[in-house]
């Protein structure tokens, strides 16, 4: 099990995907959800991967 991410860390890896996605507005709460799976290492195995801003309609 991997340690829980800081929020340094989090914001750091929010931003680097809000950015590689465009900057898009509104969307600041995806993001970190997003950021805090990765550095969890949910997204790696492919769990909780709803809501993520790729899987948006």
């Amino acid at each position: 099990m991997r340690p829980k991410p800081s929020e340094e860390e989090i914001r750091q890896r929010a931003h680097q995907l809000w950015e590689q996605h465009g900057k898009p507005e509104n969307r600041v709460d995806e993001f970190w959800h997003m950021a805090e799976r990765e550095l969890l290492g949910l997204q790696d195995r492919g769990e909780d991967m709803k809501g993520s801003p790729d899987n948006q309609s």
